[in-house]
């Protein structure tokens, strides 16, 4: 074959290759619609879809800190950059006001927009693919009875060449598979609910598993615990396996109040979640209890082997600065006898799963910023020490909670990890 040919030859595999890249990237728009009235939708279908968006936390990442509710603008720290929430509220302009229930539908379960540019899978479409059509319907409702709020999210932050929003539908072909819920008839009706409300509205694999190097989560590790914004999401196949085994009881008051008093209340991104999963009925969350503690992993496999500082804990770093520190910061609420303890009933530190951890990530997040002030919550409220107390102080605490209040080893330079997460969290 001569040398005109090869080029030839060259130049239509390389065309072949652009046209069928161009066709896997390529998605049609759905034209526009004017923004239904309310009257449009049954009260009854819209109070349902009401509790379709409680359990699929979609208020947690579609409101901004001191925003207002579905209106976006919350930043998503992920390992590719910043990705903020978009506006959901029902604005023509800014919002999903001109979105038909198809178009919704088909962001829902394929990540694409109305005018068919690629979603980010920071919104996890790969789970809600499996949400039935009547909650989608109901959820749609919801939605678009609400206020409209006109409210333009910042640009996303993110790497060359990941900005390029077309090659998502590359991640797609691996990690999107487009499929429904279908109940196990071996189960039984509230397992197959909790499965479908774990595995599909609520994401929790999208949380509390380990992602890989492109960001979709690892084959053969969901419910393996992960990263998310900065804040460790712990396996949720363990739970069987802690100091004091979660129980059924346990799981549901968590979810429900934010507080479980054997193991501690909730903060970071799960907080919110509890928030919404309060306004839920109860079923649903004995449901969701259910199947994740259906899905625990045999033997123990919660010892406490990485970010480990020698084998004795009480030799951890600076164990008498950290004594004056808590004394000082932490024993009113904290301390044995205090009035949050013997009144407020808040749980032990010694039970406290952010206490026994691997990395002591989710208890510097947590001094760093609090627990922001809830009525209904006041028991797990936490001031933020942040610009109060120096890096050096909060590692002090740090290895002196672990010291005093776990069995575990201790954890290795915790004045390194409050740097380092500080760090991040200004990057937000």
């Amino acid at each position: 074959m001569g040398r005109r040919a090869l080029l030839i030859l060259a130049v239509l595999v390389l065309v072949s290759i652009c046209a069928l890249a161009a066709a896997i990237m390529y998605e049609p728009a759905y034209a526009p619609i004017e923004l239904p009235k309310q009257a449009s939708f049954d009260a009854s279908i819209r109070a349902r879809g009401a509790r379709v968006v409680a359990l699929g936390d979609c208020a947690v990442c579609h409101t901004a800190q001191g925003g207002k509710p579905f209106a976006g603008g919350l930043p998503l720290l992920t390992p590719f950059g910043t990705i903020y929430a978009t506006n959901i509220t029902p604005d023509n302009e800014t919002g999903i006001g001109s979105w038909s229930l198809e178009a919704f539908s088909r962001a829902l379960r394929k990540g694409i927009s109305r005018d068919g540019h690629q979603l980010y899978p920071a919104f996890p479409y790969i789970h809600f693919t499996r949400i039935p059509d009547q909650d989608i319907a109901a959820a749609y409702a919801y939605l678009m009875s609400r206020d409209p709020i006109h409210a333009t999210a910042p640009h996303n932050k993110l790497i060359f060449p990941l900005n390029f929003r077309p090659l998502v539908a590359f991640w797609n072909l691996l990690f999107l598979k487009d499929e429904r819920f279908t109940s196990d008839p071996r189960q039984s009706p509230e397992w197959n609910r909790g499965k479908l409300l774990v595995d599909g509205l609520g994401h929790c694999a999208a949380c509390h598993s380990p992602l890989n190097l492109i960001g979709g989560e690892k084959t053969g590790h969901a419910f393996d615990g992960g990263l998310i914004d900065g804040w460790d999401a712990y396996p949720l196949n363990q739970l069987a396996h802690a100091d004091i085994p979660w129980t059924k009881d346990q799981l549901v008051t968590y979810l429900r109040t934010g507080v479980a008093s054997e193991h501690g209340g909730a903060a970071g991104p799960m907080l919110p979640v509890t928030r919404d999963l309060a306004t839920v009925p109860e079923e649903d969350v004995q449901a969701i209890a259910q199947y994740i503690l259906s899905i625990q992993k045999p033997g123990s496999s919660n010892d406490t082997t990485a970010t480990v500082a020698g084998n004795d804990n009480r030799n951890a770093r600076n164990i008498s600065p950290g004594t004056v520190m808590f004394a000082a910061a932490c024993a009113s609420c904290h301390g044995e006898g205090s009035p949050m303890q013997s009144i407020g009933n808040r749980p032990a530190l010694s039970v406290s799963t952010a206490v026994n951890a691997k990395t002591p990530r989710n208890m510097i997040q947590m001094m760093l910023g609090g627990i922001s002030w809830h009525q209904a919550e006041r028991v797990n409220y936490m001031p933020a020490f942040e610009g109060s107390l120096t890096e050096t102080q909060m590692a002090d605490i740090v290895a002196y909670v672990r010291a005093t209040y776990s069995k575990k080893p201790a954890w290795a330079q915790p004045e390194k990890m409050v740097s380092d997460i500080s760090k991040e969290n200004a990057q937000r």
